[in-house]
């Protein structure tokens, strides 16, 4: 039966009941992403051009800014196309990389927080010892080690769907491929797919987020040690850009998860919107946390503001 093969390709999603307007609601989708690029590559190149931030720290930063212009690129000119004209289907191939792609450097990105935690807490419980602990050297070796966590966790997950028969229903949930949506497609057995796919994501953004909470109540108990008010703000003050940048990834993350698990009844405008702000949220906000509260950022982005207008 030829329903019961893998497909050539899948039918993407648009936004149910508001098909025609799918072309108007494109540009803000389009602003958004160019925002979002604009942001990360100046964080990019404010950093390579700023000394005094050669500094693990902001090494992370780039690390992330890097990461969200992959994960944003990787999706949203298909989402574009599709909106733009009318180009609903995406090969099964095309389809499993998209996918691949955005587990991928989602998982990434949960590391290089987890490392940016870190810092925060030898930082602030050990600064005599911050320099030596973490090195250049050591942070590139842990943007490597991220970056091989992301793909032997999540290759699986393509190479799992790859044998697996799909019915005749083609139609995915969003406007991008993500796991779970295209998993449900398939009609065999996804018991194998399924455990692996919560097993991958607990080892990884759950022993994150766990290992992340731990740091910060170690930093706060730290921070509550000091003798006056002003130094445990002036100390805790330091982490409010890592956990705002924190919330921005998980909150999207687990919301898009929990949607997915135990959203069935929801309208499909639900899932649609938590697609797009899991996709799009991070990428905007990240540069801009981070250039509000660095001041070297602040100041480099002025310069350049200023040598425009001449």
């Amino acid at each position: 039966n030829s329903s019961d093969l893998s497909p050539s390709s899948f039918i993407l999603a648009g936004i149910p009941g508001l098909e025609a307007a799918h072309f108007w609601m494109a540009i803000p989708l389009c602003s958004v992403y160019i925002v979002a690029v604009a942001g990360n590559c100046a964080v990019l190149f404010i950093v390579k051009t700023e000394p005094s931030l050669h500094a693990p720290m902001y090494f992370f930063l780039c690390m992330l800014a890097a990461i969200d212009l992959a994960l944003s690129t990787s999706t949203v000119p298909r989402v574009l196309s599709f909106y733009w004209f009318n180009t609903r289907e995406i090969s099964f191939g095309a389809c499993l990389l998209q996918m691949f792609l955005i587990h991928t450097l989602s998982a990434i990105e949960s590391t290089v927080l987890l490392a940016m935690a870190v810092d925060r807490y030898v930082a602030i419980c050990h600064p005599l010892r911050h320099a030596a602990i973490l090195t250049n050297a050591l942070t590139v070796k842990i943007g490597l080690a991220a970056t091989a966590r992301g793909v032997v966790f999540f290759l699986p997950l393509p190479l799992l769907l790859l044998p697996l028969p799909f019915c005749s229903s083609r139609v995915l949930s969003h406007s991008f491929c993500l796991h779970q949506d295209v998993m449900n497609l398939a009609c065999a057995n996804t018991t194998p797919s399924v455990v692996y796919g919560l097993t991958a994501i607990l080892l990884v953004m759950g022993l994150d987020v766990l290992l992340i909470c731990i740091s910060y109540v170690l930093v706060l108990r730290a921070v509550l040690q000091l003798a006056s008010w002003k130094e445990r703000l002036k100390a805790f003050s330091t982490c409010v850009a890592h956990i705002c940048v924190v919330l921005a990834f998980y909150v999207p993350l687990i919301g898009l998860s929990v949607v997915h698990r135990f959203g069935r009844g929801l309208a499909p405008l639900v899932r649609v919107a938590m697609g797009n702000v899991y996709i799009l949220v991070p990428a905007v906000l990240n540069p801009i946390i981070y250039g509000v509260r660095t001041k070297q950022i602040q100041r480099r982005i002025l310069n350049l503001i200023h040598i425009y207008k001449i």
